[in-house]
């Protein structure tokens, strides 16, 4: 009876550990996923300042080549 205590106790334990495990790698994925989004709005935000400069690049040389 001790070792089949053993046993249900060991696979418990393990049910638990994995149960413990997934959790954790959904945490990990929804971190980088929201890092990820972060990333893409500064790059977004980059882009839109380039475009910005670029315009007023355009602009400066129209004015010049006048």
């Amino acid at each position: 009876m001790k070792k089949i205590a053993v046993v249900f106790a060991s696979a418990s334990l393990m049910a638990l550990a994995a149960c413990g495990e997934k959790p954790a790698n959904e945490t990990a994925n929804a971190s980088n996923e929201v890092e990820n989004v972060v990333d893409n709005a500064v790059n977004a935000a980059e882009n839109a300042a380039n475009a910005a400069d670029n315009a007023a690049n355009a602009t400066n040389n129209a004015a010049n080549a006048m």
